[in-house]
């Protein structure tokens, strides 16, 4: 399988590179769900478009037996390109800076696998190749990709789920696992701490809300390590504060906006508490506030016995040294919803490229070494080809 996969490398990276000249915001991802189906028809996958709004749905084997999916998300984030390379951004503020473009180049890399062997084995099960819409973000009703495809029936008679994310600062081509819950869920909050605004020189005359703001920025940050116990990971973190016009108006408002991510639904719910009980300082103060909270996904618990599947299948096609347990931190995935649905697992691919260079997720310079894309390819197809086969322990 490794093999047909390098073979397929230059298609992959072809694939990617265009993908990444034309970057999609979540559930705009029409030119790029329309190339993955043209492709998936033309090795003669049977194809459903439209599922999810822009997702696209490949179904390859007998129509009977055990049925696994394999996802990759497709949109892009609303970034502007820095990088000077040939497969630069054309969509100006519109950037593939997360790996979606690699992870739909791989899956279509393993749709091709897998579809080659169905034809020379005719094994009794099923591939569901998902292409998912909109990993980053919401609608106005606060549904993303995962949840909106599983709407449309996309996980219906699944009995497992898989699926990789390239990490842009991790050695290229090793595979990275971890059981159980793995990536946090997300939630943001606004609030807004409201008094009474006057003249800076007049202080003493108003009910100043950047005052209030101290106390409870001091309770907001004391959440993780004074309310939640030490051994259960949390992270409270502000992205915005803004106030006031200019230098001798006290205003009447600040604005806060942040995130809350955990690994145990207790522990989420208690964020969501402790964070409006921070907040209340301000009613203490003679102020007031208002909250409004915004859940996002869950935590992704990594079901151990798939996550075993894909790590002896990289043992076996890739060698141990290339297998390695770590955790992944409090980023947060969408894939979550799907995991929850049937036993799942996504193990994480590192695309460092060899020049030394930090590369986040998330920013204008991203980007990978292409090196690793059959290697992806590889071991999905291949722990799917065993799990229709029943080689799997």
């Amino acid at each position: 399988m490794l093999e047909r996969a390098a073979a397929l490398s230059g298609e992959m990276i072809r694939l990617r590179q265009d993908i990444h000249q034309h970057p999609e915001l979540g559930f705009q991802e029409f030119r790029t769900a329309a190339l993955v189906a043209d492709m998936l028809q033309e090795i003669g996958v049977e194809v459903q478009s439209g599922v999810g709004r822009t997702g696209v749905v490949g179904r390859i084997g007998s129509g009977s037996g055990p049925t696994i999916a394999i996802r990759a998300d497709m949109d892009a984030l609303p970034i502007t390109e820095k990088n000077d390379v040939p497969y630069r951004s054309l969509n100006d503020g519109v950037m593939h800076a997360c790996g979606h473009d690699a992870h739909t180049a791989i899956l279509l890399g393993a749709a091709q696998l897998l579809r080659q062997s169905f034809i020379e084995e005719q094994w009794q099960g099923n591939v569901r190749l998902l292409f998912q819409p909109s990993e980053e973000d919401f609608d106005d009703d606060g549904v993303s990709g995962a949840p909106a495809m599983i709407d449309d029936g996309a996980m219906e008679d699944v009995d497992a789920a898989i699926a990789l994310h390239v990490w842009s600062n991790l050695p290229a081509g090793i595979c990275y696992y971890h059981d159980g819950p793995s990536l946090a869920s997300v939630d943001s909050f606004k609030a807004w701490i409201r008094g009474q605004g006057g003249h800076g020189a007049r202080p003493h005359q108003t009910k100043d809300p950047l005052f209030m703001l101290g106390p409870i920025l001091s309770a907001l940050y004391a959440i993780p390590s004074r309310r939640i116990s030490p051994m259960r990971e949390s992270v409270v973190s502000l992205g915005q504060i803004h106030a006031g016009t200019t230098s001798n108006v006290i205003p009447a408002e600040v604005f806060l906006e942040g995130t809350m991510r955990a690994f145990d639904p207790e522990v989420r719910q208690l964020l969501q508490s402790e964070v409006q009980r921070a907040l209340k300082i301000s009613e203490t103060l003679g102020g007031s506030f208002d909250f409004e909270l915004t859940c996002g996904y869950p935590a992704l618990n990594n079901d151990p016995q798939v996550n075993d599947w894909l790590r002896q299948t990289a043992r076996d096609l890739l060698g141990p040294e290339k297998v390695e347990n770590s955790e992944f931190g409090m980023v947060s995935e969408d894939f979550a919803y799907m995991a929850g649905q049937t036993p799942g697992a996504m193990f994480m691919l590192g695309a460092a490229l060899p020049d030394g260079i930090e590369r986040h997720h998330h920013t204008d310079d991203f980007d990978i070494d292409e090196r690793i894309l059959p290697v992806g390819a590889a071991v999905l197809a291949e722990t799917a080809r065993r799990f229709v086969t029943g080689r799997l322990s």
